[in-house]
């Protein structure tokens, strides 16, 4: 394999941090008192999640409060952890050095905006796991929604501890998709080339390697798996533990469908394609579920070879026949 192009991710780290805007404004006490219901949501998430998934044990992971720039640190964290498994090279001349620091530019301005709307994130690729909680954002959108702040935080951290359920039910998740990673980028960069039958319909379209096509699907599988997962599970703990539940659900799928200019960015930042992935994802646990119960569904988190193809997500009884 050849080397992949090196990132300069203490830089992107920097740049993101310079970028990123801190959020909403806060008194002191009212940090505190988020913060403290933050983690108190995430302990008590542990146990609803543990009841409605059926799966054995979280995967070990602290928890962290962290603000936007924070996130942006961590994720840079992350993802030099990833890509050094995957080829990556120290640069070795001025050019190279040049040419890592203005990749980190360019992903420190990714982050930046990322940093800007994501709620919580199970990082499984750090030592040790961590949970992230980015309290200005959860703060933002509970004040943009309306929510009820306590119901709001718990609904937030019911998501991301089904990850780590999902990772500590199969330790063998983490190198499955290093794996599919490393095929992905295999080569070379990832080459993206105008797909001859026209007009593209997807990121996907755009991919000009069939290898690393085949790779984004199972990429995209997985993904679809373990969002639509979470999604179809935070349903199933419900009102009876977040009450304001149907209301958060209904604010927050109105949130995503906004247009404008926060439509574009979503486009440009790949949203679009995360949200298809829980739609996806989650239309096939609950036909799975529906079906044949929710022991069945955990299958899919016992060995690589039982994870649902592309193709199976969007037909779940092939999924159950081969099964």
């Amino acid at each position: 394999m050849e080397h992949l192009p090196v990132v300069d991710w203490p830089f992107a780290a920097s740049t993101g941090r310079a970028l990123v805007h801190p959020g909403p404004d806060a008194g002191p006490s009212e940090i505190a008192g988020l913060v403290a219901d933050l983690r108190d949501a995430a302990s008590r998430a542990t146990g609803h999640v543990a009841e409605v998934t059926r799966l054995e044990r979280p995967a070990p992971a602290e928890v962290l409060v962290v603000d936007r720039a924070s996130w942006v640190t961590a994720v840079c964290g992350s993802a030099s952890a990833m890509l050094a498994g995957v080829g990556a090279h120290e640069p070795d001349s001025a050019v190279a050095r040049v040419r890592a620091r203005a990749l980190g530019a360019q992903a420190g301005g990714v982050f930046a905006l990322v940093a800007a709307r994501i709620l919580g994130q199970f990082d499984p690729f750090s030592d040790p796991s961590r949970l992230l909680l980015v309290a200005p954002n959860v703060l933002l959108v509970e004040r943009e929604l309306g929510a009820v702040p306590s119901d709001f935080r718990l609904w937030v951290c019911l998501h991301e501890e089904t990850h780590r359920f999902q990772f500590g039910h199969a330790p063998w998740l983490r190198g499955h998709l290093l794996g599919l990673f490393a095929e992905l980028l295999e080569g070379d960069e990832l080459r993206f080339g105008w797909p001859e039958a026209g007009r593209p319909t997807s990121v996907r379209d755009l991919i000009a390697n069939p290898a690393q096509r085949e790779a984004f699907d199972q990429v995209t599988a997985v993904m679809s798996l373990m969002e639509g997962h979470a999604d179809v599970m935070m349903d199933r703990v419900g009102t009876a533990v977040v009450p304001s539940y149907p209301a958060i659900r209904r604010a927050f799928e109105s949130r995503r469908d906004q247009k404008g200019w926060g439509s574009w960015v979503r486009r440009l930042l790949g949203f679009d394609l995360k949200r298809e992935q829980y739609r996806d994802g989650a239309g096939f646990c609950r036909q799975v579920i529906d079906a044949a119960g929710v022991e069945t569904l955990n299958r899919a988190f016992e060995a690589p070879g039982l994870l649902p193809t592309l193709h199976e997500v969007h037909d779940p009884q092939l999924w159950l026949h081969r099964i």
